[in-house]
């Protein structure tokens, strides 16, 4: 689990995001100083001297957040305390209260609509309160300060815990390097889309550390034109710029992307749509036109999600590469060079989504996958425990963590602080 941050005791939202950007829930680490926190609040709220509505404030578990990250750890942690720490200490049962704040309308917005409304049924019959439209604004030692969309009051919630999962923080190695390379002022580490760091020669960089910089068509569209006017009449053809379709879209994916929301089967289409000519043959347009038709292209692209699905795809990309790059320097097998001469050493990396889970707790999960198809309930989550367990890297390790899924089964989660 990635992007979450556990924090307490900071006078305001900015001086807590400030010194959390050195702690993330990224190693085991991390993982266990959460769960001593979450047994810490449970300690503490069974001190003799406490009043209810102390131990009601200790015992609020807020999670900031409504996306996989957030979802997944509000699930977790709802199963842990009512499956576990409950029978540890059930004088506090009945105070326990978690809640998962989100900004926007729904949680899980980036999944279908199915998944979002089961997600957040679910949630509601688990006693987990979702709060939608609902943004923080200021977080001090005992209450977090949200601001409602559409009222603009901002009201005050007393917590035990917070977990903020609204994004990936950059690690400091990172952060050091891009300030040395000039992009400070980023989120992430620029790329181009073979992975090389920008600004810098032979440096690659992949996974939630880096973010490729898609280059935009309407940047490179006179040379493009150019290019494929291979008879220099200032007019482009329609056989013309077939000859040279395929290295375009491997360079601009966001040319197929945009013909496809079009639904246009080929660019052929789209130059008749610039031009208003039905009849294809006649199909003939100068750079003008030919900008005309490719103007908004360039708003079909996206950032890459941040998850482990992309950074092994990219992984496996570059030691592709690495193996075969004195190959590839004599036979270049890349995209033609639009603004040069020759091709590029190799393909362009290219993500292949091939679908994402979503475990909502209590032995449920939901799975969305390419062609709509969409899978919720207990055989999902079982689903996700034999994808899950095939990714890892060994036999060995496999063995391990079904046999930790095994025990935990059988003898619940470890709540020892040891």
């Amino acid at each position: 689990m990635g992007g979450c941050r556990v924090f307490r005791d900071y006078p305001s939202l900015s001086k807590a995001i400030a010194i959390l950007s050195i702690r993330y829930a990224k190693e085991v680490e991390d993982a266990q100083s959460i769960r001593r926190s979450v047994i810490d609040c449970f300690e503490k709220s069974c001190i003799p001297t406490l009043n209810d509505k102390e131990r009601e404030r200790t015992l609020h578990f807020v999670v900031v957040g409504g996306g996989p990250t957030g979802v997944e750890f509000a699930a977790e942690l709802h199963d842990f305390v009512h499956e576990d720490l409950c029978k540890l200490y059930p004088a506090v049962k009945d105070l326990v209260k978690i809640s998962l704040l989100e900004a926007g309308d729904h949680i899980l917005n980036m999944f279908d609509k199915r998944i979002t409304a089961f997600a957040e049924e679910k949630f509601q019959r688990d006693g987990i309160n979702v709060k939608t439209g609902s943004m923080v604004v200021k977080v001090s030692d005992k209450e977090i300060f949200t601001k409602e969309r559409g009222k603009g009051e901002i009201s005050s919630t007393p917590y035990g815990m917070v977990v903020w999962s609204t994004g990936i923080g950059s690690r400091p190695l990172v952060m050091d390097f891009m300030k040395q390379i000039g992009q400070g002022n980023r989120r992430a580490l620029a790329t181009d889309e073979w992975l090389r760091v920008e600004g810098c020669d032979n440096v690659y960089a992949l996974g939630d550390c880096a973010t490729i910089n898609q280059r935009k068509v309407m940047d490179d569209i006179s040379a493009i034109f150019t290019k494929a006017d291979k008879d220099n009449s200032g007019t482009l053809t329609v056989k013309e710029l077939q000859e040279v379709l395929d290295d375009i879209c491997e360079r601009y994916p966001q040319l197929e992307l945009y013909l496809k929301n079009k639904q246009l089967s080929n660019v052929t289409d789209l130059l008749k749509e610039a031009k208003g000519d039905d009849k294809k043959e006649s199909i003939e347009v100068n750079v003008e036109e030919f900008k005309s038709a490719l103007s908004q292209v360039d708003s079909q692209m996206k950032n890459l999600p941040a998850t482990a699905q992309v950074a092994a795809q990219q992984g496996a990309y570059l030691a592709d590469c690495f193996n075969r790059m004195e190959e590839c320097e004599e036979h270049p097998e890349g995209p033609l060079r639009f603004r040069g001469s020759g091709r590029h050493r190799f393909h362009p990396f290219r993500y292949r989504h091939f679908g994402q889970f979503a475990p909502l707790g209590g032995e449920q999960a939901a799975a969305q996958l390419p062609g709509d198809w969409v899978s919720i309930g207990r055989s999902t989550q079982w689903l996700w425990y034999s994808v899950y367990a095939s990714k890892l890297v060994s036999w060995r390790t496999r063995m391990l963590v079904i046999s930790d899924w095994t025990r935990r089964f059988i003898f619940g989660r470890d709540s020892s602080q040891i």
